[in-house]
């Protein structure tokens, strides 16, 4: 009963829209252009597999990036750099067997090699409590609130520091080793960034 979590395929992304579109209200709906969108752009879209089965997904952006979400947005004009979880959804019978853990170790060992701190919002009208607890065990403090204009949702903007940041960019610049937990961001547009693994 091991969790695996790698790159999205591309035959996957019908089965992502559904994990997406069935997860309730703490997650905004998606069609399939703005999923596309997201395999497309996304720095890190990877999924979770757990006894052969897609269990959940997490989507993620570095601050450079030209993302056009709002709470994106709130950020990048607050912190210099960055690295923003748009959304991580879990399957609702995955849910409380460490999927969700297993993909934020994952998100932070890419992110603490390349960005200070790493970003995320909560959305605070349908009951955040078990989010919020589950956002705060890992580090991550409020640091403002951002009222959705399109969706009329209230959000917890929250932010951690990435302590291993700084020893990374003294020891290695942006010469990161070649080895194969380090990760390369995704193919996000012809030509731009190497394979991830």
């Amino acid at each position: 009963m091991s969790i695996v979590i790698r790159d999205v395929r591309e035959h996957e992304l019908d089965s992502v829209l559904a994990l997406n579109n069935n997860a309730g209200l703490a997650i905004l709906p998606l069609d399939a252009a703005r999923l596309r969108h997201f395999y497309e752009n996304a720095e890190y879209f990877r999924v979770a597999e757990r006894d052969g089965n897609l269990a959940g997904f997490l989507v993620g952006f570095g601050s450079d990036n030209q993302h056009d979400s709002c709470n994106f947005a709130w950020f990048r004009e607050r912190y210099p750099k960055f690295f923003y979880i748009d959304r991580i959804v879990v399957a609702s019978r995955r849910r409380g067997g460490g999927v969700g853990r297993a993909f934020y170790a994952d998100a932070q060992s890419y992110a603490e090699l390349r960005y200070p701190q790493m970003a995320c919002e909560v959305f605070l009208d349908h009951g955040a409590d078990a989010a919020l607890l589950f956002h705060g065990s890992f580090g991550f403090r409020e640091v403002g609130q951002n009222l959705m204009p399109d969706v009329d949702v209230r959000a917890s903007m929250l932010l951690k520091d990435l302590c291993s940041y700084e020893w990374v960019r003294k020891t290695y610049g942006d010469n990161l080793p070649d080895a194969p937990w380090v990760g390369k961001p995704r193919v996000v547009a012809a030509g731009q960034q190497a394979t991830g693994t």
